[in-house]
């Protein structure tokens, strides 16, 4: 009915091996999750970084707000004067621009 002392007590070596096994599916969890979701999320970034870089005068593009407009003006301090109806200008910051349209030709 009682359990003896020996029967009691656990094997010490397990200990750390139960342990160590204890880590792995939270490792593999980790592992899959930067797979999965951590890369691809930092290539993209890095894509649209390289996109905002290569912005030119007469490119289309449309904002984060949904507008439509042609670049007029870009400027180094982050801004982009952009063309949304004739006459019609406004100053945008360059990281609100979500999508490039269409690209104008390098000229010779």
């Amino acid at each position: 009915m009682f359990a003896t002392p020996a029967f009691a007590q656990s094997a010490g070596g397990a200990g750390l091996a139960s342990g160590l096994g204890g880590f792995i599916p939270i490792l593999l969890i980790f592992g899959i999750m930067y797979l999965l979701m951590i890369r691809p999320q930092q290539k993209k970034m890095k894509e649209h970084q390289a996109m905002l870089e290569a912005l030119r005068r007469g490119d289309q593009v449309v904002t984060q707000g949904g507008i439509i407009a042609k670049v007029t003006k870009v400027k180094e301090d982050g801004e982009l004067e952009l063309e949304i109806a004739s006459g019609v200008k406004v100053r945008v910051l360059r990281s609100s621009v979500a999508q490039v349209l269409n690209k104008t030709e390098p000229s010779a």
